[in-house]
């Protein structure tokens, strides 16, 4: 006859008290280490000595209680990007998170993908954020930001290009970038200018802008050209170029510009002697490939900069900004142009 077995006891939750105990103070000073209060002096030696008791127990503080005592959770909601936004963006973004981690911010990167406005919105609500900043895929309304404050959040900020009623509105004007490029292709004497229009489903948001950019410079003469991120569609746009008419293009960024370029040179056209390239972003592969890429130098704003005020609304939820200069753009000539 087998003999039953006892499941195993699970080993209990430490608590705060178990914590207070072990490094022999109240559990009033174990709250304020390990909230990271300020406004109450405790001395480092003891600092060190609460979290050296909360590691060696495993205690982490309950988010929950936490939120209840404070009356709103620390969460900022980062919806994911699901287009590519490039290497330069890409850090931007990191640098942010790293920067809201700093100022005891939780940064939640939540998938978004084929959310619609009003789902988005229901589905971020659930999760209690103080704030949310939104990269402007997802357009939001304002019935979708009075939903997310309902449900607790004190700033919803959007990064697109138009604001929001209700929302902290940081406008990153992408059409300065098309202007940059197409009045430095007319300095060079170009006037019939292809302007790449990637195909990706999403882009629009960045590539829109920048061609209206481009359109807006006197002396120049835009011809849209859309172009999958792909060996066989630059190979393709490359192939029916002499039958276009254009002696200059501003391929979007730096990533696109260094796809089509290298299949302008493998049909046989000369960069920039047949065929001026100016891409975006300035990366550093561009400065080592031959010839050098011509770029539109981008500046965003640091992270620690947005994440001051993603923190200032926080703090001040009842003033609603709107700023417009988070973004500027210069044209830096190399051998491509």
């Amino acid at each position: 006859m087998s003999q039953s077995s006892k499941p195993p006891q699970s080993a209990p939750v430490p608590t705060s008290a178990d914590v207070a105990r072990l490094a022999g103070v109240s559990r009033a000073t174990v709250s304020y280490v390990l909230n990271n209060a300020e406004a109450v002096r405790i001395s480092e030696p003891t600092r060190r000595k609460v979290r050296r008791a909360a590691e060696e127990l495993g205690y982490v503080p309950h988010a929950a209680a936490r939120s209840l005592r404070a009356g709103h959770t620390r969460i900022v909601l980062l919806p994911t990007s699901h287009v590519p936004i490039g290497p330069l963006y890409s850090a931007f973004l990191n640098e942010l998170q790293w920067s809201l981690r700093r100022l005891d911010y939780t940064v939640v990167q939540y998938g978004s993908l084929g959310l619609s406005g009003d789902e988005a919105a229901r589905a971020w609500a659930e999760l209690r954020p103080v704030a949310v900043i939104s990269l402007g895929e997802i357009t939001l309304s304002a019935h979708n930001v009075a939903t997310l404050k309902r449900a607790g959040a004190r700033a919803v900020i959007t990064m697109g290009p138009v604001g929001v009623p209700g929302a902290h509105a940081l406008v990153l004007d992408q059409s300065e970038v098309g202007t940059r490029a197409a009045t430095h292709l007319v300095e060079r004497g170009h006037r019939r200018i292809g302007v790449v229009v990637p195909e990706e489903e999403g882009m629009e948001l960045f590539s829109t802008p920048r061609l209206e950019g481009a359109r807006s410079v006197a002396g120049a003469v835009i011809e849209p050209l859309p172009m999958a991120y792909t060996e066989e569609s630059a190979a393709a746009l490359a192939a029916r170029w002499p039958s276009l008419g254009l002696d200059a293009v501003f391929a979007y960024n730096d990533e696109y510009a260094m796809l089509l370029m290298r299949a302008l040179l493998d049909e046989g056209l000369r960069v920039p002697e047949d065929v001026a390239v100016i891409g975006a972003d300035d990366l550093l592969i561009g400065r080592l490939l031959r010839p050098r890429l011509s770029t539109v130098q981008i500046e965003l704003p640091t992270g620690d900069h947005l994440a001051e005020l993603v923190d200032r609304a926080v703090r001040e939820p009842g003033e609603i900004t709107r700023r417009h200069d988070l973004i500027s753009a210069v044209a830096i000539r190399r051998e491509s142009t």
